[in-house]
């Protein structure tokens, strides 16, 4: 199983040119069972990694565009009377496949965006009164592009938490946009992986259902625990000051929530497991936790020029977690 979970990472990052963090950040989302949001500029590749990595993995994907004439109908589906054989049927939408692909989630009204909430949280969509299961495994993958743009609403809190991690993808280095400019297309380098895993069949979905089951059972000592228990109390609360570095600094955020710590434990178990570790170490706390918790924090930073999630990292002491909670 380590083999073939290095192996796509590799393919992943074959296309993806120059974020090989990202990738793996991705990809420990997926393992993870959690869902990702990916927020940057239009043509920093967003849907190219969605697309791949739904592809690497040979599962079924819909992408949909959002925008401000789309319908909760339009994701979910509809029932439609069929005079035939005079009863209703279900005309299923984009999201009753694995992987589903929200392509600027934004620029959707916020009762489209709502329509995601049931699907996401409990893996079902429920339509005119009745409730139906969403194929195993689900992964959603948003785009959204920075608020500054036009004609983007922000995302309600309810819907932000839903999402294990944010990534952004960033410019890539000087070396990795020349390979960029000089590849051929993203559709014709996204379809090299989703062949070779088409031709080897090396992960059928039993298996990656088996890896996630088997990342679920990684082991956190008591000091993990408290360590996490620790990064979330130290957000909660109102503004208040932290030690790093000698000087005092004040941190003001939103407080993590229980659901955020399950998300930050669940995607630190999948970075270890890309590890080949069945034990989990601070190391891969502090690996995930920007990414799982920045856009639950969300918010002012005073004082230190870094961002929050950095701040409360280095202001929780591992050996001592819980001394450091205010």
């Amino acid at each position: 199983m380590q083999s073939v979970v290095s192996k796509f990472l590799q393919q992943i990052e074959s296309v993806v040119l120059g974020k090989p963090h990202e990738c793996r950040l991705a990809l420990t989302c997926l393992l993870a069972q959690g869902h990702l949001l990916i927020e940057d500029l239009p043509g920093m590749g967003k849907t190219t990694l969605a697309h791949t990595l739904a592809d690497t993995l040979n599962l079924s994907y819909q992408r949909t565009q959002f925008t401000s004439d789309l319908l909760p109908a339009d994701i979910v589906g509809i029932s439609i009377f069929n005079t035939s054989t005079h009863s209703f049927e279900l005309h299923k939408g984009p999201v009753f496949n694995q992987v589903v692909l929200a392509d600027e989630i934004n620029r959707a009204s916020p009762k489209t965006q709502s329509a995601l909430l049931e699907a996401m949280e409990e893996k079902q969509v429920s339509i005119d009164g009745r409730t139906y299961p969403l194929p195993e495994p689900f992964f959603v993958i948003a785009t959204q592009n920075p608020l500054f743009h036009s004609g983007t609403y922000p995302l309600p809190e309810s819907q932000l938490d839903r999402f294990m991690m944010r990534i952004s993808l960033g410019f890539p280095d000087i070396g990795a946009e020349k390979n960029i400019l000089l590849s051929p297309s993203s559709v014709t380098k996204a379809a090299k992986p989703q062949q070779e895993a088409a031709d080897n069949n090396s992960l059928p979905i039993e298996h990656l259902k088996a890896m996630q089951h088997t990342i679920a059972q990684i082991h956190a000592s008591d000091a993990i625990i408290e360590y996490i228990i620790a990064l979330c109390h130290v957000s909660r609360g109102q503004t208040h000051n932290v030690n790093m570095t000698g000087a005092d600094v004040a941190i003001s955020c939103k407080p993590l929530s229980p659901r955020a710590g399950k998300a930050l434990l669940a995607a630190a178990k999948a970075w270890a497991y890309i590890d080949n570790r069945d034990y989990l170490l601070p190391d891969d706390i502090k690996a995930v936790f920007t990414a799982v918790c920045e856009h639950r924090l969300a918010l002012t930073e005073q004082g230190a020029g870094i961002s929050v999630s950095e701040q409360i990292l280095q202001s929780v002491n591992v050996l001592n977690p819980l001394k450091s909670t205010p």
